[in-house]
C-alpha cells in the first residue's frame, strides 16, 4: 500500500526521497509526490503513474532543499490523478497519509461550513485542513498536529511539513506502521524499515497512537495521551536496505526461486534435526487449547486452509480458518480455550490485525505467523511464530506463502506430539520428511520450469481458467487461481474437485483450461473421476501430479510432473508449478507481474 519517506537532511533531499520511494514500489501505488522547504516556503511536485513520471517532473522543475517528504499513493478516496496525489496541501501544511480517515465526510462538511475550500477528493486533505486551522488559531505546530489527531478516526500513518519550520517533520500512526530513523546529524521518517534502510540501520518503531516531531536534534515522541515517551532504538538488518533482483527478470521470478532457502531458514526456527523434534518458538503447550482459530486474508488465508487438513489429521486439534475481514463482524462464538492465530506476510494487514485485537478483547491467547518480526502483529501477540522468508518485494506472494505453510506444518507436528497423537519415533520421521522439503523444492523448480512454459502459452489465450483439488490441494487450487488472476488478469476460480459437479461443471468447454492439482495420495482416484467428468465434456485438462500420478494421466491431458514426495510436504512442492505458471502467463501477456494493477503489497486499510 502507500509508502512514506521523510528526511531532515544535510544534503539535496529530492534524489534521496526518490531513491527511497523506489524501494517502496513493491507496496503498490498509482501516483507519487514530494514536498520540500524551498527558499522559506513549501513547494511540491506530483505525478500520476510511476516513480519515473515523478522523476520527469522533477527534471523539468527541480526542488532544491535539504528537508523533504515523499509519498507513493494507492487510491482509496478519489481516482488516481495529480490533484489527488500526495502530498496534499492546505495553507501552511503539506501532508502525506497512508490509510483511511473514516469520519472525513463529516469533518469536510464542517470545514466547508467554515468557508474553507478543498482542491482534492481525498480524505487526506481534511487532516491538512484541520492542522492549518490550528495554526491559524495561533497554536504551535506540534499542538496543532495533536489537536487534528484528536478529531480524526480511522487508520493512518501521517507525515507533515509546516511552512516556516524548515527543519521539522511531524508524524503519527494509528493502525498503520511508521518508523523513525536516526542518522548522523540527520533524521528520517518512514512507513517501514525498508523506506529508511538506504540511509540508516538505527530505527524506532512508533507504538499505536504515537506521534513524533523530528529535526536535526533528534526525535520527540509522544504517546496517544500526549505524554513524552521513549521508544527503543533498534539496529535493523542490512537486508532492509538491499533488495535486488540479481540475475532474474522480475522479483516474482527471483522469489519463486528463493523458496528452498526460505523454507530452510523457516524450518531452523521450528525443528531440531539432531533430536528429531518439532517445537513452537518460545515454547507453547498445545494441550492447553481445545481449538485453533486461524485468521488471515488472501494468500495467507489459503495457507491456513492447506494447514487445517494437516493439523486436524495429525494433531486431532479442531481448526477453523476464517477470512479476517468477515470474522469479527459476525460476532463469532469463541471459547476461552481457543488460540487465535493470525497469519500475515507483513504483520500489518488491517483486517487481520482488527480480528486479532477482537480476539484479545475477548480474552483469547493470541499468536502470529509473520515475516516481519518488528511488525505491529509481532509486538501485540502473546506468541510470535516467525517465518524467515526474507524481504518479499513482488506484490504476488510466493515465498511468504510456502514459508507460512512450512511453519504451520512444523507446528502441526509439534501439536501432534504434545497431544499424544504420535510417538517420538513418528515425530522424528515427520521431522525428517519436513527437512527434505528445501531439497525437493529445488528439484521441483528445476523439473517443472520447462514443462510449464508451453502450457503457459496455451493458458494465456484463455478467458477463464478453473483449478481443482481435493484435501490440502483444494487450498492450493484456490491459491493457484488467485496467482493467475493477480499476475495475468485472467479470470480464474478454484474449487474442491468433488464440488465441481454441483455447479461449476456448467462452465466446462473446450476453451476453458481446467488445472487439476493431484498428487498420488488417497484422494487420487476420486480426483481422476473428476478429470473424467471434465474430459467427457470436451474440457482441456492440465494435470499437475507426481511420477506415479503421471502414469495414470488421460491420454489427452497436458501433464506437469513434480518429484515424488510424502503427503506431508506435497502442498509445498506442488505450489511451485502453479506459481511458475502464473508468472509465465503474466509475462507472456505483458502484465506487470511485480506490481499488478490495483493491488498493494501490504493492505493497511479495512
Amino acid at each position: 500500500m502507500c509508502g512514506i519517506i521523510g528526511i531532515v537532511g544535510v544534503g539535496p533531499v529530492a534524489p534521496r526521497v526518490v531513491e527511497s520511494l523506489r524501494r517502496l514500489e513493491y507496496r503498490g501505488y498509482d501516483s507519487a509526490g514530494i514536498a520540500a522547504h524551498v527558499g522559506g516556503r513549501l513547494d511540491r511536485r506530483r505525478a500520476k503513474g510511476k516513480i519515473r513520471d515523478l522523476e520527469a517532473v522533477l527534471a523539468e522543475e527541480p526542488l532544491h532543499a535539504t528537508t523533504g517528504l515523499g509519498h507513493t499513493r494507492w487510491a482509496t478516496h478519489g481516482a488516481p490523478s495529480v490533484r489527488n496525489a500526495h502530498p496534499q496541501k492546505s495553507g501552511r501544511v503539506m501532508l502525506v497519509h497512508n490509510g483511511i480517515i473514516e469520519n472525513f465526510a463529516a469533518l469536510k462538511a464542517e470545514l466547508k461550513a467554515m468557508g474553507r475550500e478543498f482542491e482534492s477528493e481525498t480524505d487526506t486533505e481534511v487532516v491538512a485542513q484541520l492542522i492549518d486551522v490550528g495554526l491559524e488559531a495561533g497554536k504551535a505546530p506540534i499542538d496543532a498536529f495533536k489537536a487534528a489527531l484528536g478529531r480524526i478516526s480511522g487508520a493512518y500513518a501521517l507525515g507533515a511539513l509546516i511552512e516556516g519550520h524548515e527543519n521539522l517533520i511531524l508524524g503519527a500512526r494509528r493502525g498503520s506502521p511508521l518508523v523513525v530513523g536516526y542518522g548522523e546529524g540527520e533524521m528520517f521518517l518512514g512507513s517501514d524499515a525498508l523506506a529508511v534502510g538506504p540511509f540508516t540501520h538505527r530505527i524506532s518503531y512508533l507504538d499505536e497512537g504515537d506521534f513524533v516531531a523530528i529535526d536535526h536534534h533528534g526525535a520527540r515522541i509522544f504517546d496517544a495521551s500526549g505524554q513524552p515517551v521513549e521508544r527503543a532504538i533498534r539496529a535493523v538488518s542490512a537486508s532492509a536496505a538491499l533488495v535486488e533482483k540479481g540475475n532474474y527478470r522480475h522479483f516474482m521470478e527471483k522469489e519463486i526461486h528463493d523458496q528452498p532457502d526460505a523454507c530452510q531458514h523457516t524450518l531452523s526456527a521450528y525443528l531440531d534435526p539432531i533430536a528429531g523434534v518439532a517445537a513452537a518458538p518460545e515454547g507453547f503447550d498445545f494441550t492447553t487449547i481445545d481449538r485453533l482459530q486461524i485468521l488471515a486474508c488472501g494468500t495467507a488465508y489459503y495457507a491456513g486452509l492447506v494447514a487445517r487438513y494437516l493439523i486436524e489429521d495429525l494433531a486431532g486439534l479442531p481448526t477453523d480458518v476464517e477470512v479476517a475481514s468477515e470474522f469479527r463482524y459476525r460476532n463469532p462464538a469463541v471459547a476461552p480455550s481457543t488460540l487465535a492465530l493470525a497469519v500475515s506476510q507483513s504483520g500489518e494487514t488491517a483486517d487481520t490485525l482488527a480480528a486479532l485485537r477482537w480476539c484479545k478483547a475477548k480474552g483469547l491467547r493470541t499468536a502470529a505467523i509473520v515475516n516481519a518480526p518488528e511488525s505491529t502483529m509481532s509486538r501485540e501477540v502473546d506468541l510470535l511464530w516467525p517465518t524467515h522468508a526474507g524481504p518479499e518485494v513482488c506484490v504476488l506472494s510466493t515465498k511468504a506463502f510456502t514459508a507460512q505453510v512450512t511453519a504451520l506444518t512444523a507446528l502441526g507436528i509439534a501439536a501432534a506430539r504434545a497431544r499424544a497423537r504420535i510417538d517420538a519415533e513418528e515425530e522424528k520421521r515427520l521431522v525428517e520428511v519436513l527437512l527434505e522439503a528445501p531439497r525437493l523444492l529445488s528439484e521441483a523448480l528445476e523439473a517443472v520450469e520447462d514443462q510449464v512454459r508451453p502450457i503457459a502459452l496455451d493458458v494465456s489465450r484463455a478467458r477463464d481458467v478453473l483449478y481443482l483439488g481435493r484435501g490440502p490441494m483444494f487450498g492450493l487450487a484456490l491459491e493457484g487461481a488467485l496467482k493467475l488472476k493477480e499476475g495475468s488478469y485472467i479470470h480464474a476460480e478454484g474449487y474442491a474437485a468433488g464440488e465441481m459437479k454441483h455447479g461449476p461443471i456448467a462452465l466446462i468447454d473446450e476453451d476453458t483450461p481446467v488445472i487439476v492439482v493431484a498428487p498420488s495420495d488417497h484422494f487420487f482416484e476420486k480426483t481422476m473421476s473428476n478429470i473424467s467428468e471434465v474430459i467427457a465434456r470436451n474440457g482441456s485438462v492440465i494435470l499437475v501430479t507426481d511420477e506415479r500420478g503421471a502414469a495414470h494421466a488421460p491420454a489427452n491431458a497436458k501433464v506437469v510432473t513434480v518429484p515424488e514426495c510424502d503427503p506431508l510436504i506435497a502442498p509445498l512442492i506442488f505450489a511451485t508449478p502453479l506459481q511458475l505458471l502464473a508468472y509465465q502467463v503474466g509475462v507472456s501477456k505483458g502484465a506487470d507481474v511485480d506490481q499488478p494493477r490495483n493491488l498493494a503489497k501490504s493492505v493497511t486499510v479495512e
